[in-house]
């Protein structure tokens, strides 16, 4: 049975979120995770697994989904922003692992690309940059043995479903650590109002950061008062987030950027300042204005997109919906065990948060 989520624990949370209060609320995004629990050859425990999200869903055409990219603290990795940062957009799915595992989840990201756009692939020689992103899972997992295939990350994106999603020790977000408690995958999603129109903005992240004294929960300084004892090892910032931002409203690529950047406003609210070992990276999309790729397109193209002088409503959102998912994170996850160094990283209580957040409110 799942865990209550933040606003089921009755936290004082602000914003509207969607039916799901997900990623998966803006129409077309689909998640799937590849999770995996076991013991290696070694004896060294396997946590681990890979986050599969696909923008467009399973389109058979290939269309840009049109980005912005921002790095808080660059003590990471994220494949495919290069042209994001110059083109403005990329093609086909997103996918988040543990540090070692980049280059083999790239390799199936782009083997899904190359089959699920055969046609086009073939016909226009077109070429596969995909996202892969990572936090480090060494705490808990045995992340030198590799131990994530080609296969796992194919089974994450072809498992991309909508609807309610699972968060805590899943996919990507199995062995992870967040604020010296267990961390994990969570999402959330705010509804914002411009002009009439009601937009969808989701955050999944891949939760890996933060020290204990540091942790904020509704502006409660909860960390100084939780009375859980902190593991050894787990005394400074060893981890990253990621933070992936999705929308329905219509932006440009150098919006989007400016809204990957609020992302690291959302993760400040729960106390960290972007420690020197964390990578801190962050992707804004809009499924807005889908169109044929531009190797197909004519030379004059025109795109819909929204005023800058109603972003403040985006902005606030993005906080908002970064912060929560950071919280659903921790709260969907269970407890783990620490081979390096040896002991329990714990799930936090939520019961207990629940207790010291309503207190100060």
């Amino acid at each position: 049975m799942a865990k209550p989520r933040a606003r089921e624990l009755g936290l004082p949370l602000p914003g509207t979120p969607g039916p799901y209060n997900a990623i998966t609320d803006v129409p077309g995004v689909l998640v799937g995770y590849r999770t995996l629990d076991g013991v290696a050859a070694s004896g060294r425990r396997i946590q681990t697994g890979v986050t599969a999200i696909l923008p467009r869903g399973r389109d058979s055409e290939p269309q840009p989904v049109w980005a912005g990219f921002h790095a808080l603290n660059g003590n990471g990795e994220m494949t495919g922003t290069h042209w994001i940062e110059h083109g403005g957009y990329f093609v086909g799915p997103l996918c988040i692992t543990n540090s070692h595992s980049v280059g083999i989840v790239h390799h199936a990201a782009t083997r899904w690309t190359i089959r699920q756009y055969a046609d086009s692939w073939q016909r226009e020689h077109l070429w596969a940059m995909p996202v892969v992103a990572e936090t480090y899972d060494g705490v808990i997992n045995d992340i030198n043995g590799q131990h994530v295939s080609e296969a796992d990350a194919l089974a994450a994106l072809d498992a991309a479903k909508g609807g309610a999603i699972a968060e805590g020790n899943v996919g990507g977000g199995n062995g992870m650590i967040c604020y010296g408690y267990k961390g994990g995958t969570g999402s959330a999603s705010r509804l914002v109002e411009i002009d009439g129109q009601t937009y969808t903005l989701g955050a999944l992240v891949q939760a890996n950061h933060g020290q204990r004294a540091w942790l904020k929960v509704c502006g409660v300084p909860v960390g100084e008062r939780l009375e859980d004892e902190l593991p050894a090892g787990l005394e400074r910032e060893r981890g990253s987030i990621i933070v992936i931002l999705a929308t329905d409203a219509p932006l440009l690529p150098h919006q989007l950027k400016r809204l990957a950047q609020r992302a690291g406003l959302g993760i400040a609210l729960a106390g960290t300042p972007g420690g020197n070992n964390s990578g801190d990276i962050f992707l804004a999309f809009s499924v807005a204005n889908p169109r044929p790729l531009p190797q197909v397109s004519p030379t004059r193209l025109n795109l819909d997109y929204l005023n800058d002088e109603c972003f403040d409503a985006l902005y606030l959102a993005t906080v908002q919906a970064t912060d929560e998912a950071v919280l659903n994170a921790m709260l969907a996850a269970e407890d783990s065990p620490m081979q390096k160094p040896e002991g329990l990283c714990r799930a936090i209580d939520g019961r207990r948060l629940q207790e010291l957040v309503l207190a100060s409110h």
